[in-house]
C-alpha cells in the first residue's frame, strides 16, 4: 500500500507542478565579517557604474570611436553595466538589509538576467578576440572584413542566441516541482544550486545545463586560444621586435579580461562535475565571474589604449573652448 502511495504521489507531481512562494537566499555559510565583503561589492558596483557610464558617453560623443572595433567595445561596457546591475544591488539588498527571501517569479528573473549578461559578456570577449585576430593576420584586409555591418550583425545574432538560451534554461527550471528544502546556497538566484532543490525528474535541465555550459563558456574560450594561437603564429613572422611589442601590446589587456572571466567560471564547473565543492567556494568564484572583469574593462581595456585616451583629451579641450566662449 505505501508503494503504491508513494507511486500515487510521484504521479501526481509530475502532473501538477509544486511552486513554492518563495526561495530562501543562504549565501555564505559559516564565514564570519562577511559583511565587509558585501561593502566591497557595493564598492566595485559603483567604480564599475562610473567606468562604464563614462567608457560608454565617450564612445557616443567622439566621431573617430564610431569604428567597429568601438561598437564591439560599446557592447562589452553595456553588458558589464547591466550584468553588474542585475547583480549586485540585489545581494545587497538580499544581505545588508537582511531581506533573504524572493519571490518565486523574482528569483526566476534575477537568474535570466544574471545568466543573460554573463553569456553576452563571454562572446563578446570572444568577438574581440575575432577583431585582434583579423587586425594582426589580414592587417590589409581588416577594413573589408570588419565593417561595421558585420559586426552589426555579429552582436544581434549573439544578443538573440543568448536570449533564447536563458530563456530556455529559465523555462525549464519552471517545470520542476519544489517540495523539500527552499533554501538556495548562493548569493542570488543560481541555476545549480537551485536546480539541485527540485523533488521530480530534473534529467532535462542537467542535458541543459551542460549545452549551455559548452555553447556560452566552452566555445567562446577555445574559439579565442585558436585565434590567439594564429595570432602568435602572425607576430612569430614580423621581423622588428618593436612592431611585434606594439601589436602584442593591444592584446594584452584583452588576455587580462578574458582570464580574470574565464578562469574563476571554468575552475568551477571543473570542480562541481569532478568532486564536491564547497558552496562558499562556489560562490565567490562564481561572483568574482560576474563582478570584477565588468570593474577592469572600462579601466585595463579602453581608458588606457590611445584612442580613448586621444578621444577623452579632445572631448575636454571641445568643452573647455565653449566654456570660454560663452
Amino acid at each position: 500500500i505505501n508503494t503504491l502511495r508513494q507511486s500515487l504521489n510521484q504521479v501526481i507531481m509530475n502532473i501538477t507542478f509544486v511552486r513554492p512562494e518563495k526561495f530562501y537566499i543562504s549565501g555564505f555559510n559559516n564565514i564570519p565579517y562577511t559583511q565587509y565583503f558585501y561593502v566591497f561589492l557595493c564598492f566595485v558596483y559603483v567604480m564599475t557604474v562610473i567606468g562604464n557610464v563614462f567608457l560608454l558617453s565617450v564612445i557616443c560623443l567622439v566621431r573617430t570611436l564610431h569604428s567597429p572595433k568601438y561598437m564591439i567595445v560599446f557592447n562589452l561596457a553595456l553588458t558589464d553595466l547591466c550584468g553588474s546591475t542585475a547583480l549586485i544591488p540585489k545581494v545587497l539588498d538580499t544581505f545588508l538589509f537582511d531581506r533573504r527571501y524572493i519571490l518565486y517569479e523574482a528569483c526566476l528573473g534575477n537568474m535570466f538576467f544574471v545568466s543573460f549578461f554573463a553569456g553576452l559578456q563571454s562572446w563578446t570577449l570572444a568577438c574581440m578576440a575575432y577583431d585582434r585576430f583579423v587586425a594582426i593576420c589580414f592587417p590589409l584586409r581588416y577594413h573589408s572584413i570588419v565593417s561595421k555591418r558585420s559586426v552589426a550583425v555579429i552582436l544581434l545574432v549573439i544578443w538573440l542566441i543568448i536570449l533564447f538560451l536563458s530563456a530556455l534554461t529559465v523555462g525549464n527550471i519552471n517545470r520542476l516541482s519544489f517540495c523539500g528544502s527552499l533554501e538556495v546556497q548562493s548569493l542570488y538566484c543560481d541555476h545549480g544550486p537551485l536546480n539541485r532543490l527540485a523533488c521530480n525528474d530534473r534529467s532535462l535541465n542537467n542535458i541543459m545545463a551542460y549545452v549551455v555550459l559548452i555553447l556560452v563558456i566552452c566555445i567562446p574560450l577555445i574559439l579565442i586560444v585558436i585565434t590567439y594561437v594564429f595570432i602568435s603564429i602572425a607576430l612569430s613572422r614580423i621581423a622588428s621586435k618593436v612592431e611585434r611589442l606594439r601589436a602584442l601590446k593591444t592584446c594584452s589587456s584583452h588576455i587580462i579580461l578574458v582570464v580574470t572571466f574565464f578562469l574563476p567560471i571554468v575552475t568551477t564547473n571543473i570542480a562541481a562535475v569532478v568532486t564536491y565543492l564547497d558552496p562558499n567556494i562556489r560562490i565567490i568564484n562564481t561572483c568574482f565571474t560576474h563582478t570584477i572583469p565588468s570593474l577592469l574593462n572600462p579601466i585595463i581595456y579602453s581608458l588606457k589604449t590611445e584612442e580613448v585616451l586621444n578621444a577623452i583629451k579632445k572631448m575636454f579641450q571641445r568643452n573647455r573652448l565653449k566654456i570660454i566662449a560663452n
